[in-house]
């Protein structure tokens, strides 16, 4: 049974647009979508002109796109449609299973990703999924995904053991007093130092930090973990 509170009903179906120039995998989507009550197919297009043209003229709440269309990019669609309706969701169906490609696409705003011929693959599950404020990735790539949030995660923190390293005692005193606030002349009388002396180990710091300014110094510290 489907709740009645969510979004998708046969009374008030989900309006989906569908862009792919594959006419074969074009017609397997719609299929699924027709055969769902909850969801309504408004238009298909095969172009990224066309798609173009779909975007402008309807009303709609979710986009499945390819990202390779004969004449453009899918995720110039994605970037057009997410400036003219806002609301609208993207969720993207491609033979390409790669996480840069997918990491873009959730960029400019796309809620699913989508590899065709996955075993794993329900688009009107997709649809309802990403319009009720849920995401769909397939699984096989949304480990792949996991797995590299991973590996940044730990390549971040032996980044910060690094620079932790690299600090010297007296300028991670003198960080920690620029992030809270204080001027040059308020750490030197604090840490009984000259003030030029103070501007010389934040010239330091911003050497080692690869940064140009307090501010960046900061926010840069605090992500590594450095305060």
């Amino acid at each position: 049974m489907w709740p009645n509170f969510l979004v998708g009903q046969p009374d008030k179906p989900v309006r989906v647009l569908l862009i792919d120039d594959d006419a074969c995998m074009r017609n397997v989507i719609s299929q699924e979508l027709l055969g769902d009550l909850r969801i309504t197919l408004l238009a298909q297009g095969s172009s990224m002109h066309e798609g173009l043209r779909l975007i402008s003229r309807y009303e709609f709440d979710v986009m499945l796109v390819d990202l390779r269309l004969r004449d453009g990019s899918g995720l110039e669609l994605i970037e057009h449609m997410k400036t003219l309706r806002p609301m609208a969701e993207a969720v993207v169906i491609s033979a390409m299973e790669d996480e840069e490609h997918a990491l873009r696409a959730f960029e400019l705003g796309a809620k699913g990703y989508l590899v065709k011929n996955s075993w794993f693959v329900n688009f009107p599950q997709a649809v309802l999924q990403v319009v009720n404020g849920g995401a769909s990735i397939t699984p096989n790539l949304a480990r792949r995904l996991l797995h590299r949030l991973d590996h940044t995660q730990e390549a971040g923190h032996h980044r910060a053991v690094e620079l932790n390293d690299k600090l010297s005692d007296r300028e991670k005193d003198v960080l920690k007093m620029v992030a809270s606030g204080y001027t040059s002349s308020e750490i030197g009388l604090r840490l009984m130092i000259s003030c030029q002396t103070v501007n010389t180990h934040i010239k330091h710091i911003y050497y080692k930090l690869r940064v140009h300014t307090r501010a960046q110094a900061v926010n840069f510290a605090a992500h590594c973990g450095l305060l």
